[in-house]
This record gives C-alpha cells, sequence and structure tokens, in this order.
C-alpha cells in the first residue's frame, strides 16, 4: 500500500453535522471526494439537498438527512438512518455549531444554554448514537475553534466554553474509546475559515486581526478539509485524543 493509498476512504460510511453551508459542505464533500458515501445532516434541507445535489454531480455518494443535534432522540435516529441506509458507520463529524456574542453581564440563560446545547451537548449525544454502531478502525472528529485557545476581542462566553469543552470531551472519549472500541476520537480547531458566522462580523472585523495572523490571510475551507481526511484516514491511524489546530499562527500570537 502506498502513502497517498492510505489517506482513502473507499467503502467508509460517515455523517457530518452541520453540513448545510460553511465548512460542514467542505468536509462532505473532502469525504465524499476521498471516496466515503456521506451523510450530510443539518436542521435547513433545502441547504442539505443543494450541498448532496453538488456532491452527486461531481461523482460521490452523499444522502441527506435532517436532524437537530440537541435532540438526543434526533442523533439517535440519524445514526440509525445512516445504518439503514448503508449498512455501517465509521466517521463522525460534529461540525453542527452555532454562535453568540453577548456580554457576560447581559447574557441570559437561554442564550447561554442553546449555545452549548448545540455546540457541546449536542456533540455528546452524536457521538454517543454513533459510539453504539461503530467497529474498530472507526474515527470521530470534533469540530471545536481556535477560540477555544485563546480570545479575539469579542464577547463569546458560550461559544468559547462550548468549543472549549469539546476539546475535552475529545480527550476523555479517546480515552473511554479507542483502547476498548477501537474508536480513534480527534479535534480540529480551526481559526477564521469564510462561514456564515464570520459573515456576521461587522465591517473591519477580521482585518483588525490579521496582524496576528502569521500567515495573514483567512484559511481556505479546502485547507481545514484536507486535515479532516486525514483524521478519518488510515493515515492517521496513530492518532488519537488530539487537537489539531488550522489557523494560520493566530492562537500563538
Amino acid at each position: 500500500m502506498s502513502v497517498l493509498d492510505l489517506f482513502r476512504l473507499s467503502g467508509r460510511v460517515a455523517i457530518v453535522t452541520g453540513a448545510s453551508s460553511g465548512l460542514g459542505v467542505a468536509f462532505a464533500g473532502a469525504l465524499a471526494e476521498a471516496g466515503a458515501s456521506v451523510v450530510l445532516a443539518a436542521r435547513r434541507a433545502d441547504r442539505l439537498a443543494e450541498a448532496v445535489a453538488s456532491i452527486q454531480a461531481g461523482g460521490g455518494q452523499a444522502v441527506s438527512v435532517t436532524a437537530d443535534v440537541s435532540d438526543p432522540d434526533s442523533c439517535a435516529a440519524l445514526a440509525v438512518a445512516a445504518m439503514e441506509r448503508f449498512g455501517r458507520l465509521d466517521i463522525l463529524v460534529n461540525n453542527a455549531g452555532i454562535g453568540s456574542a453577548y456580554p457576560a453581564s447581559r447574557e441570559t440563560p437561554e442564550q447561554f444554554r442553546s449555545v452549548i446545547d448545540v455546540n457541546l451537548n449536542g456533540a455528546y449525544w452524536m457521538a454517543q448514537a454513533c459510539g453504539r454502531h461503530m467497529q474498530p478502525g472507526s474515527s470521530i472528529v470534533n469540530i471545536s475553534s481556535v477560540l477555544a485557545l485563546t480570545t479575539a476581542g469579542l464577547p463569546q462566553a458560550a461559544y468559547t466554553a462550548s468549543k472549549a469543552g469539546l476539546i475535552g470531551l475529545t480527550r476523555d472519549l479517546a480515552n473511554q474509546w479507542t483502547g476498548r472500541k477501537g474508536i480513534r476520537v480527534n479535534a480540529i480547531a480551526p481559526g477564521y475559515f469564510p462561514s456564515e458566522m464570520t459573515d456576521q462580523y461587522q465591517p473591519g472585523y477580521l482585518d483588525s486581526l490579521r496582524s496576528r495572523m502569521l500567515i495573514p490571510r483567512m484559511g481556505n475551507p479546502e485547507e481545514c478539509a484536507a486535515t479532516l481526511v486525514w483524521l478519518c484516514s488510515p493515515a492517521a491511524g496513530y492518532v488519537t485524543g488530539q487537537t489539531i489546530v488550522i489557523d494560520g499562527g493566530f492562537s500563538i500570537t
């Protein structure tokens, strides 16, 4: 087997949550390009249909399932749907997430909980649901954030807490499942990539952050997706419990 063959995902089945926009679309497309059959999940059925059609137009195999990761029953149903459609489940990408920017003195319990319910709790419910079906050699990748490691001037307590929690969750699930079940669990902490979240920033905000980027630009989605494919593939077969930061050096300045 060649080194490049280690990156191939032929015959594998992946679920990508939050796959209706941004990095989620790039993740699903990259996994399909590497040979995986992909189940795209999110709450917006129309956007999911567009992403699935794009993958199929490129020769990939993909289906969509509407799901709400903050609901454990919805997560369980999503895992079952993947098993019923493809007969196996090898990869979970916990990408679903929402942002917030409320001052800590004014953020309501409902606002804080809504972010934790999707970003952190949802990843746990999905891992639980999929872990029951996964066989040895499977892989879970949690999508954290550079803001779990540093700050960037906005009041984002709920978001940063949820993304930092994902790093701890990653380590613990790796400790529980890699040795006993053969499921590797890792995380990616992206920096600034084009997304619906970055589209909502005030004009000039991203420009103000470039002085902290050793590579002074936003990332390309393909750069993050390539790391995801590696973590999901046999090429990363000796990697578990790790958080891979993809931020152009932002977090070390």
